[in-house]
């Protein structure tokens, strides 16, 4: 027997012993068992902003939600070789490794054409030296960012990115950073980049659907509208795999006032906010372009900065990214299938932006997930497929879990499969109107339900904190690290000599069950919706041995 069907065999094991399910000792059933596997989209940043010494701080903001931080490592020499930056330090390397991030930094002509052309027309001798730089740092790979480079170099950029994924171990990264290509022109240096060909040789593109509007531009505009991205997505999944597709997504804004050298002038979405706190803006929202728009003005007397210039007086415009405009931007990565996302630049975020950016990114608009405790649990959950909204945009956490939704878990992370037709009868309380029907059907006819008679169900009956606990523990032969009732003792409200005293220090200890804040366990409460994903969560290192 394989690995995987003894993992599956382990967790309905334990379902069974929570009364969630019986096993069948009879024959085999006659649905089919498929597992599950996460698929979370993709999420990656650069770090170019703000004080190297404190780019593990920058990071630990987005909490889970980054794979790969690219920082600006890489740069080019005027003849064409590599230059590293001072600010690579390796302990920013190991701090990321430890969180399971990969560290992938960025080679950057710093927008300079001169820069570019010699390092393309240099790019055996500058692959070697990025290859060795790689391997000396213990990095994982690079993301090449060349831009300002006529279409003539075309074919030759993709040689050097094609030299770097054959010389480098599959296991490292070769991405590039593409100019987004919204109509599809073929002069300038938005043709660089031969998007099919730069696939072929590459794990994605990363397409820089930002700087609509640029420095120096005369007319104030969106760094990004929603139509210009989509515009720029539909191109580049014309020419590659959406799933060699990363959407690039702005932490920016840029500002406008009478004065024009000033046009056009990046200010973070981080800065910006102080900005119009400190000046009194407002704000509107352009249904048009879904992007945010801000005034406010700055008298001679008063004096500003953002991100490091100085702002002069005058009446200031400024097209710029929130959460409703980034929301809009990242349901595209589902409505397109794409591989994830990448945001220019980490540390320009607004501070709330990580309270919803996996969910969003992932196609889950659960609005009730933000800020919550189960949200990773949630996601991983959603993302396998094991537990779903109860709306589009409510998941509903703080629910308690009900026996029909239990089944339903089981039968998604069974992925049991069935014809409903050829199931028998089902239980008296459960009609075939009844929303989770065809589930409980294929959860029995495999031999895994039981009701709590003969014909009834009892779908909308609640499983308590208390009940899995003991169950669990028994199905997992879990034992407490420190005794049962000593760490029983340590919720208020479970007497050491309790029925339950033992299996709830034993899941405790385990780190598989936590208490509340004022130091209870409440035993008899029911089980949520959330805390049903955070033990499937928990579980799965168990499960998996």
């Amino acid at each position: 027997m394989n690995k995987t069907k003894n993992r599956w065999n382990k967790f309905v094991m334990i379902l069974a012993a929570a009364g969630l399910l019986t096993i069948a000792t009879t024959s085999e059933p006659s649905v089919k068992a498929e597992a599950s596997s996460s698929l979370g989209k993709f999420t990656m940043s650069y770090l170019f902003f703000g004080d190297s010494n404190n780019y593990t701080s920058q990071v630990d903001k987005s909490g889970q939600t980054l794979d790969v931080v690219s920082p600006s490592y890489f740069h080019i020499n005027a003849d064409g070789s590599l230059q590293l930056s001072e600010s690579l330090q390796p302990s920013f390397i190991t701090d990321m490794h430890e969180r399971g991030k990969k560290v992938v930094p960025f080679l950057s002509n710093d927008f300079d054409r001169t820069l570019g052309e010699k390092a393309i027309d240099n790019r055996e001798a500058l692959v070697n030296q990025i290859v060795k730089a790689i391997e000396d740092n213990k990095l994982d790979g690079i993301n090449m960012d060349i831009e300002n480079v006529d279409a003539a170099y075309r074919d030759k950029y993709t040689d050097m990115v094609k030299l770097l994924r054959d010389k480098l171990p599959s296991r490292m990264e070769v991405s590039v950073a593409v100019a987004a290509n919204p109509t599809g022109v073929t002069k300038s240096w938005i043709a660089l980049y031969d998007y099919k060909a730069l696939a072929a040789v590459s794990d994605y593109l990363m397409v820089m659907a930002y700087d609509e509007s640029y420095p120096g531009d005369p007319t104030p505009g969106p760094v990004a509208s929603l139509p210009f991205v989509e515009k720029s997505i539909q191109y580049a999944v014309a020419q590659a795999p959406a799933d060699k597709i990363v959407l690039g997504v702005p932490f920016y804004g840029r500002y406008w006032n009478q004065d024009a050298a000033a046009n056009g002038s990046g200010v973070s979405d981080q800065t910006l906010m102080k900005l119009i706190d400190t000046y009194k803006g407002t704000v509107r929202y352009d249904t048009v372009s879904q992007s945010p728009v801000a005034t406010f003005t700055i008298s001679p007397t008063e004096a500003a900065s953002s991100d490091g210039n100085k702002l002069g007086p005058g009446d200031y415009t400024v097209w710029f990214e929130n959460e409703q405009s980034l929301k809009e931007k990242l349901k595209l990565v589902s409505k397109y299938s794409l591989k994830g996302t990448g945001s220019w630049s980490l540390n320009q975020e607004p501070s709330d932006t990580w309270d919803y950016y996996s969910l969003w990114s992932d196609g889950f608009y659960f609005a009730d997930m933000q800020k919550h405790w189960a949200q990773a649990n949630v996601l991983a959950a959603a993302n396998r497929g094991w537990m779903l909204g109860i709306a589009s945009d409510r998941f509903a956490p703080d629910a308690a879990l009900t026996r029909a939704e239990a089944a339903t878990i089981i039968v998604r992370v069974l992925g049991l499969k069935g014809e409903a037709a050829a199931i028998g009868a089902s239980f008296s309380d459960v009609p075939a109107t009844h929303w989770a029907w065809q589930d409980i059907r294929l959860a029995k006819m495999s031999g895994l339900i039981q009701g709590i008679s003969s014909d009834q169900f009892a779908p909308d009956q609640i499983m308590t904190r208390e009940q899995m606990s003991v169950l669990l523990s028994r199905a997992l032969k879990l034992t407490s690290q420190a005794g049962g009732g000593a760490a029983a003792k340590g919720f208020s409200d479970v007497p050491a000599g309790s029925w339950s005293a033992e299996a709830i220090a034993a899941m405790s200890s385990n780190g598989l069950v936590d208490g509340f804040a004022d130091g209870t366990f409440r035993p008899s409460a029911s089980l949520t919706r959330g805390e049903m994903a955070a033990l499937l969560s928990r579980a799965q290192p168990l499960l998996t041995k």
